[in-house]
C-alpha cells in the first residue's frame, strides 16, 4: 500500500512539475483530466485543498465551481431544488459531466440564471493582507478624543492624534470665524444705506436705512462751518431726499446726545415731523432744544427706549444695544432685516472702567454675531491712532495733580455733552473744599438734565451763581465753563477777552481746557489760548496725555469690535474719507474681504443683500447755514456774497449826470480793496475814468441803466490791472 502511495504522490508531482512548465492552455487540460479521474473516489476536494500549488489553487476553485454551476443547470424539472445536496465527492461523475461541451452548452443556455445566482452569494472570508481600518478609526467622545497607543515606543502614534486635534481645533475656530453661511443666500430681500452727512468731514452725522416699504432715520447731527462761511453758526443736512421718501420713513432712531447727532433735530421737525426713538438722556437733550425753538408740541412724538429690548419699527426690528462713549447713555443699534441684521456701532470705544461703571455690552454684541451679521457700519474716527483709547476714569488722576498745583481759581473748559467729565471736575472741587460756578447756557442745561434724571448725583449746596465768584477767596472757587472749541459766543473766550460780565482772568488762574480741537477749529482754540496767556493765567492744555481723552475707538478696539461682530459686509462711516480708508485696513487685516467693503460719499446709495452690496445712485445731498442767533437759515447767495466781499471788496459808485452828459455830482468809495490812507488816490484815479466813460459813451443809447453796465465793466478791468482783484462794483447813475 505504502508503495502504490508513494508512486502515486511521485506521480502527482512529476505531472504537476510538467503543468508548471507548460502553457496555461495545456495545463488547464492536464487538471481536467487529472480531476475527472479522481472525482470517483472522493480525492478531488482533498487534491485542491492540499497537493494544489497557491497560483493554481484560485484557477482550480473557479473550475470546481463551474462544474457545480453546470451539474446544477441540467438538474431535470422533476427535482426537489429545495432537498439538501449532496457533496462534492457523492455525486456520481456521469451526473455532473457528461462532456465538457455539454456542459458549456447547458451553461450558456442559463447564462441569466447563473449570474442571478452567483450575485447572490458573497464572500465572507476574512483579508489577512487588509489593512485594519476600525483600528485607524478616530474616535471623539464629548469633544474628547483619546490617545490609542499610549505604550508605543516612539511617539509617532502620539504626534498623530495629537495633529488630528489641531485640525479639528483650527477647523472649528475657522468655522466659529464666518458665521455668513448663516444668513439666507436665498432671499430676494435688500435694504438701501443711504448717507447724507458725516462723511467726508467730521460731524453732521444723519444716515437713511429703507427696504421697499419702510425707511428709518439714524440720528440728525449738525456741523461746524469753515472760515469762508462768514456770519454761519452751524451747518444742518439738505433734507431733500427725506422729503422725497416721506411717506415710508417709520421714525428717527438717535444713538447718543453729541451735537454732532442730535443738533439739526429741531431743523427736521419744523418741516416734517416722525416717531422719535431713544434713550432717556438724548431724549431730554433734544426736549430742551425743542423749548427753545417754540417745538414743546412735538415733545409727543418721543418713544422712549429699553435697552437690550427689540422694538418693531415700521419693517425693521431695533435693538438699543449699551456703549461707552464721551457721553453717557450712548448706544450701538442691532437693526434686524428681512435681508439680514445690520449692526451700527454709533460712536463708540471700549472703556472697562467708565465712571458710571456701565461698560460696552461686548456679551450683547457677540450674540449678535454669533447668529450671523450681514452689514456693520461702525466709526472712523480715530482709525488712524494705535493700540487702544485710555478710560475716562484716567482723566481723573490729572485733575486731582493740577487742582492741588492751583493757588487761585480753577477754571475748567470742556464739551458740555461731556457730563462724565464735569461730574469729575466737580468731585475734585468738592474734594478740596471749592464752590462750582458752571457758567455757559449749554452748560448749565446738560447738567441739569443729567442730575434730574439721576445719571449724576452731587449735592445742591455745592452750587453758587456767576455774581456771586467774588464773595468767596479764589482758592475756594472751581469754575466749570464752555468754549473747548474757541467758540467767540462762548463763556470762556468772552472772559479771555475781558467781555464777560462777572468773571475776569487773573494771574493767579488756572484754566484747564480738557478737550482737543475739532479738526477746522485749531485756529480758535489758538486764538482763545493766545488771549488767555497774555491775560497771564496758567494754560493747562494738552500738557499732560490724561487731561483729555478720547470718546472715540482706536484701532485695537475698532479690531475687537469687528472680531464681535464678524460681519459679511462693512461701510466705515463717520470721519473723512483718510479716517474711513484707513479703517478699511484694519477691516481686511480682520478678516472681511477688501471686495465686500464700500467707501462711501454722502448721497451715495448702497444695496444691500447677503449676496452682494453695490452702489445703485447718488441723491441729493448737502449743507443748510444756520445763524444760531436768530435759529434761522441762511441762503446760499447770501453766504457767497459774503465770501466774494471777504476776498475781493466792493467800489460803490454814485453819479449825477446831465442828459448832454456832464457830470453833476459824483462819489466813489472803496471797501477792502485799497488801505484808507490810499482811499482818495484811489478815488481820484477812478473819478477821471467815470468822466472818460461818460464823456465817449454814445448819445443815442444815453440812459441810466446803459451807463451803470458800462461803468461795471471799465470799472472792473482797470481795477484788476492795478491790484488783480475783481471787487463787486455797484453803480448808482442818475440822469438828470
Amino acid at each position: 500500500m505504502e508503495n502504490n502511495d508513494t508512486k502515486q504522490t511521485s506521480e502527482n508531482r512529476a505531472t504537476q512539475s510538467q503543468e508548471a512548465q507548460t502553457p496555461k492552455e495545456s495545463r488547464f487540460k492536464s487538471f481536467t483530466k487529472k480531476f475527472r479521474r479522481k472525482i470517483g473516489d472522493g480525492t478531488a476536494n482533498n487534491d485542491l485543498r492540499e497537493d494544489t500549488p497557491p497560483k493554481e489553487k484560485t484557477n482550480n476553485t473557479i473550475q470546481a465551481h463551474s462544474a457545480r454551476v453546470a451539474r446544477d443547470s441540467v438538474q431535470t424539472p422533476t427535482q426537489d431544488t429545495h432537498s439538501p445536496q449532496k457533496s462534492f465527492a457523492q455525486r456520481p461523475a456521469q451526473k455532473k459531466f457528461k462532456s465538457t461541451q455539454t456542459a458549456n452548452q447547458t451553461k450558456d443556455s442559463h447564462k441569466p440564471e447563473q449570474e442571478k445566482k452567483f450575485k447572490g452569494r458573497q464572500w465572507s472570508g476574512k483579508n489577512p493582507n487588509a489593512k485594519n481600518r476600525t483600528e485607524d478609526k478616530d474616535i471623539v467622545e464629548n469633544g474628547v478624543r483619546s490617545v490609542k497607543n499610549p505604550n508605543e515606543k516612539d511617539n509617532l502614534s502620539l504626534h498623530k492624534d495629537l495633529r488630528r486635534g489641531v485640525e479639528a481645533n483650527t477647523k472649528i475656530q475657522r468655522e466659529s470665524l464666518n458665521t455668513h453661511t448663516k444668513l439666507n443666500l436665498n432671499t430676494k430681500a435688500s435694504v438701501r444705506i443711504t448717507p447724507l452727512g458725516g462723511l467726508g468731514e467730521i460731524g453732521g452725522n444723519i444716515t437713511v436705512i429703507e427696504t421697499q416699504n419702510s425707511a428709518i432715520i439714524i440720528d440728525v447731527g449738525m456741523s461746524f462751518p469753515d472760515e469762508s462761511m462768514h456770519g454761519v453758526d452751524i451747518l444742518i443736512p439738505d433734507f431733500s431726499y427725506i422729503h422725497a421718501i416721506k411717506d415710508k420713513i417709520a421714525g428717527v432712531i438717535i444713538t447718543h446726545a453729541h451735537e454732532d447727532h442730535i443738533g439739526a433735530v429741531p431743523y427736521l421737525y419744523k418741516q416734517l415731523q416722525f416717531p422719535l426713538y431713544g434713550t432717556p438722556l438724548p431724549l431730554g437733550m433734544i426736549g430742551s432744544k425743542f423749548d427753545e425753538h417754540g417745538l414743546k408740541k412735538y415733545r409727543s412724538y418721543f418713544k422712549i427706549v429699553q435697552k437690550r429690548q427689540p422694538i418693531k419699527i415700521g419693517e425693521f426690528e431695533i435693538e438699543w444695544i449699551n456703549i461707552t462713549h464721551s457721553v453717557i447713555d450712548a448706544s450701538a443699534l442691532a437693526i434686524k432685516t428681512e435681508a439680514g441684521t445690520i449692526i451700527h456701532t454709533g460712536d463708540f470705544k471700549i472703556d472697562h472702567t467708565p465712571i458710571d461703571n456701565m461698560p460696552t455690552d461686548l456679551h450683547r454684541l457677540a450674540h449678535y454675531g454669533e447668529e450671523g451679521v450681514m452689514l456693520l457700519l461702525s466709526d472712523s474716527t480715530n482709525s488712524h491712532r494705535s493700540g487702544t483709547t485710555p478710560s475716562e476714569a484716567s482723566v481723573g488722576p490729572t485733575f486731582d495733580t493740577l487742582f492741588k498745583q492751583a493757588n487761585g481759581r480753577v477754571i475748567m473748559s470742556t464739551f458740555s455733552s461731556n457730563i462724565h467729565r464735569v461730574y469729575q471736575a466737580i468731585n475734585y472741587g468738592r474734594l478740596y473744599n471749592r464752590k462750582v460756578a458752571v457758567i455757559g447756557r449749554s452748560m448749565e442745561k446738560n447738567l441739569e438734565i443729567a442730575r434730574e434724571l439721576g445719571y449724576i448725583e452731587i449735592p445742591q449746596n455745592i452750587f453758587i451763581e456767576a455774581h456771586e465768584v467774588e464773595k468767596y477767596p479764589d482758592n475756594e472757587i472751581l469754575i466749570v465753563t464752555t468754549g473747548s472749541q474757541g467758540e467767540t459766543m462762548s463763556a470762556l473766550y468772552r472772559m479771555a477777552t475781558d467781555e464777560h460780565r462777572h468773571i475776569k482772568i487773573k494771574p493767579s488762574d488756572m484754566v484747564i481746557i480738557s478737550a482737543k480741537a475739532i479738526p477746522g477749529n485749531e485756529g480758535s482754540v489758538s486764538t482763545v489760548l493766545n488771549f488767555l496767556m497774555k491775560a497771564g493765567a496758567r494754560v493747562a492744555y494738552q500738557d499732560f496725555s490724561e487731561i483729555h481723552v478720547s470718546g472715540h475707538a482706536a484701532q485695537e478696539e475698532q479690531k475687537l469690535m469687528l472680531r464681535l461682530i464678524k460681519p459679511k459686509f462693512f461701510l466705515p462711516v463717520h470721519g473723512e474719507y483718510n479716517h474711513i480708508a484707513k479703517h478699511k485696513e484694519t477691516a481686511i487685516k480682520c478678516g472681511v474681504l477688501e471686495k465686500n467693503i464700500f467707501l462711501m460719499e454722502d448721497g451715495d446709495q448702497i444695496e444691500v443683500n447677503p449676496n452682494y452690496m453695490r452702489k445703485v445712485r447718488s441723491v441729493k445731498n448737502g449743507k443748510i447755514f444756520i445763524d444760531n442767533q436768530i435759529n434761522r437759515q441762511v441762503d446760499m447767495d447770501i453766504v457767497d456774497d459774503r465770501q466774494t466781499l471777504a476776498n475781493d471788496g466792493i467800489v460803490i459808485v454814485s453819479m449825477q449826470v446831465s442828459k448832454e452828459r456832464k457830470i453833476l455830482n459824483s462819489k466813489i468809495s472803496s471797501y477792502g480793496l485799497v488801505a484808507n490812507k490810499e482811499d482818495k488816490g484811489f478815488e481820484k484815479e477812478m473819478t477821471e475814468i467815470l468822466e472818460l466813460v461818460v464823456k465817449n459813451y454814445k448819445k443815442e443809447h444815453f440812459n441810466a441803466k446803459t451807463i451803470e453796465q458800462e461803468i461795471q465793466g471799465t470799472f472792473r478791468k482797470h481795477i484788476f490791472k492795478k491790484v488783480k482783484k475783481y471787487p463787486t462794483i455797484e453803480a448808482m447813475v442818475y440822469v438828470l
